[in-house]
């Protein structure tokens, strides 16, 4: 349902824990950013919403703005610009949400396999007998998948590097495309910048022109699909008019990009769905973010 759940919790890894647990009942929760004490902590919060079901800045009563810690003006432009060049694969995240119920923002634990302290916990191996809380994956906090291939990765006020817990599979650095690591507990140290998000081995990525506002009804934006790691990859995009209720018509598109090696080369391809609910142009910038 197009809702999202919120309250007036504003401890910034509190919101961060509401945001994963709400996902173990297939709901959202969002946090929301109204007031800070330091640029630091304005900005880490910002990129948190950004990374979040909503972005929602809800400063009326502070009155504090965007802009209001000018020593982080540029950063936190950057992050807004980020989720917005992100649209098709949130948007394709949430129609996921709305025909297969799955949570465009969830917890690790939901998903197929991920370690703690080395050890392999399969949550699907419960009906073979295995019991899944023989393990404190409780342990393996503050972070969550956004999509069905990015692991994001909040940083809290006066931290300068911390550890997440990465799934089997190798992954790799969202805005580099170099190797981060492979079912292990690993440091990352970004900066203030940035916020950490590591993509899946094969994970494509398909974004749009970094931009201010949505787009426009009939609209046709150029999509830049990056592609992340040495498998193949395949996803599935989803588009619509953005505004209607057609969808529940059938006026919906599904399209199927992938990646794969020829001839020691990658190449990338995509077929169209419904053309008439296809508002991108077939004119395709592929990125290969991983030599």
């Amino acid at each position: 349902m197009p809702y999202v759940i919120y309250n007036d919790y504003y401890s910034h890894k509190d919101f961060i824990t509401a945001l994963i647990n709400s996902s173990f009942i297939g709901v959202l929760w969002t946090p929301e950013v109204r007031a800070s004490e330091s640029a630091e902590e304005w900005l880490r919060r910002m990129q948190s919403v950004c990374f979040s079901p909503m972005a929602m800045l809800n400063a009326w009563a502070s009155g504090t703005k965007p802009w209001t810690f000018p020593e982080v003006e540029v950063q936190v432009r950057a992050v807004a610009r980020l989720r917005m060049q992100l649209l098709p694969y949130i948007y394709t995240a949430f129609a996921r949400y709305q025909q297969e119920g799955i949570p465009p923002f969830r917890a690790m634990q939901l998903e197929e396999e991920f370690l703690y302290n080395g050890k392999l916990v399969n949550a699907r191996s419960a009906a073979d007998g295995y019991n899944p809380h023989q393990f404190e994956s409780k342990e393996i906090r503050f972070q969550y998948m956004m999509g069905e291939a990015i692991l994001v990765a909040p940083m809290f006020t006066g931290e300068t590097s911390r550890r997440v817990a990465l799934p089997q599979g190798k992954w790799y650095d969202f805005y580099t495309g170099d190797f981060v690591g492979e079912g292990s507990w690993v440091t990352v140290t970004p900066g203030l910048d940035q916020i950490p998000l590591s993509v899946k081995d094969g994970g494509i990525i398909p974004m749009i022109e970094s931009r201010n506002q949505a787009p426009v009804v009939g609209e046709i934006m150029q999509l830049e699909i990056r592609k992340y790691g040495q498998a193949d990859g395949v996803f599935r995009l989803y588009d619509d008019d953005g505004i209607t209720f057609d969808y529940e018509k059938g006026e919906y598109s599904w399209s199927t990009i992938s990646v794969a090696h020829d001839d020691k080369k990658w190449k990338g391809n995509i077929e169209i769905g419904n053309k008439n609910a296809f508002h991108y142009s077939p004119e395709v910038i592929w990125r290969f973010m991983t030599n």
